[in-house]
């Protein structure tokens, strides 16, 4: 099965003409957050949305933009101190989130991630105590149609220990029941944030998990900030894996890798968005992939 693209919105600078161009590639994914372009992302997009509705849309809570502060601590949901910190779990300041985001969006999201959720966390114990009262906000929202499931988005949590798909599944279980809204997983993975790739290979740790309880796995930052393409140079790359571009290595990585389901670019160009489709066409064969993922394993 080819992995899809999607949008990631993180790093757009002008939003609705990088869509455009994702969809006229064929992108029917957008992800967006609250705090995005200094809090107007989700505005900026609902007349792209409305006029598409074939295009889904996920977005997040836990960020606070600046000038969504002072809204939070008057609609009570997050005390003055609380704003100030920029990042809250909170249930009711999730449940007001999700709101404020469907309102925002013209629409419900399909999914909404707990961003970063291990911000400000310094163990699995208190992540989890945190995390089990979103999770029932969440699944309220979705019981009400204010969203189609969720996940979390994180840059860090589950490379290590800090929590895992069994973790979540289980907290996601106590939250909703066996009927759970729990859809989805993003977090980076790149040729620089290999872990989760080399593990893959061998069927084992957080892709192989989330594939086999069936969530969705969207992959952050496949080319690390841009960053990696000047670490792939051509010549590398052809005594590597002769016959392949940089970015068919970088992307094809990541998209080849077992469970990957879509991976997010901000590509603001039909053209960036046809070079990026052609390297995720086709899966790498096994022996290609392990040679580029040992390459880059420490």
């Amino acid at each position: 099965m080819t992995t899809a693209l999607g949008l990631g919105t993180y790093r757009c600078r002008e939003i609705t003409t990088a869509a455009t161009a994702a969809l006229e590639a064929g992108v029917t994914w957008i992800d967006t957050a609250p705090n995005y372009q200094g809090g107007e992302a989700e505005r900026q997009l609902a007349p792209f949305l409305s006029a598409h509705p074939e295009v889904q849309v996920s977005t997040k809570a836990g960020y606070l933009a600046k000038n969504h502060c002072a809204e939070a601590v008057q609609a009570g949901v997050l005390t003055a101190q609380e704003a100030k910190q920029g990042h809250s779990l909170n249930p009711s300041y999730v449940s007001w989130q999700v709101e404020r985001s469907r309102t925002e969006l013209g629409r419900s999201p399909d999914i909404v991630f707990l961003h970063n959720p291990e911000h400000g966390h310094s163990s699995a114990t208190s992540l989890a105590q945190q995390l089990l009262p979103a999770f029932v906000a969440l699944e309220e929202a979705c019981d009400r149609g204010a969203a189609g499931g969720y996940g979390i988005a994180t840059w860090s949590a589950l490379h290590g220990e800090f929590t895992t798909i069994g973790r979540l599944l289980k907290l996601a279980h106590q939250a909703g029941g066996p009927n759970h809204h729990l859809q989805a997983v993003q977090l980076p993975l790149s040729l620089v944030q290999i872990t989760p790739l080399a593990h893959s290979i061998d069927g084992v740790g957080v892709l192989a998990d989330a594939h086999e309880a069936g969530l969705h796995i969207l992959g952050a930052a496949p080319l690390h900030g841009g960053e990696l393409m000047e670490i792939l140079t051509p010549a590398a790359v052809e005594l590597l894996v002769p016959g392949l571009t940089p970015l068919e290595a970088a992307l094809g990585a990541v998209a080849s890798s077992p469970g990957v389901t879509r991976i997010l670019l901000s590509a603001s160009t039909a053209e960036h968005w046809e070079e990026a489709a052609a390297a995720v066409s086709q899966p790498l064969p096994m022996p290609r992939l392990r040679k580029i993922v040992d390459a880059f394993s420490p």
